[in-house]
């Protein structure tokens, strides 16, 4: 599934990417993720970029190797580069990579102007992944990861993540 129309990506190796998933959220694919920039086979060989959901993420050599070692055993011999330019937002993420958060428990992020909203002291209104509530309060502004906010569910009382707008 490609995200944006800015991604170059060969059709033969989308399915072959859309089977390495983000080494911290393993239930959603680096395709669906929209850190795939392009991916062309040129010359019998597969050159991928990808981009960072954030400069220092930690989880991009383990991507990088998961795709060459996808591509290895498809039969390609690749090239793996980080490129920075244009910076990952989450509205590359996928409307499937969006639903598979939820379904994880992470609540998928709003649109952009949603933390915005907050760092003008306004209230986002986060939905609990777990009982659909919107009455839930951020614990912290990190979670588990440096992309996630810890929030509680008021209703069902349930902590869980959700994935901040970049």
């Amino acid at each position: 599934m490609v995200a944006t129309t800015d991604q170059n990506i060969d059709q033969v190796l989308i399915s072959i990417l859309e089977k390495v998933s983000d080494p911290e959220i393993p239930v959603l694919s680096i395709m669906d993720m929209g850190v795939v920039r392009s991916a062309l086979i040129i010359n019998g060989n597969v050159k991928v970029e990808i981009t960072p959901t954030y400069s220092g993420c930690p989880a991009m050599d383990v991507i990088g190797d998961d795709i060459k070692k996808a591509l290895k055993h498809a039969g390609y011999e690749s090239k793996v580069d980080l490129i920075l330019h244009p910076a990952w937002t989450t509205d590359w993420i996928t409307p499937r990579g969006r639903k598979a958060l939820e379904d994880y428990g992470i609540a998928p992020p709003l649109n952009p102007t949603a933390d915005k909203e907050v760092l003008l002291e306004e209230k986002r209104m986060v939905t609990c992944p777990n009982c659909k509530s919107t009455k839930t309060v951020v614990v912290s502004q990190f979670g588990s990861t440096a992309c996630k906010a810890l929030f509680k569910c008021e209703d069902c009382k349930e902590p869980f993540d959700y994935f901040k707008c970049l």
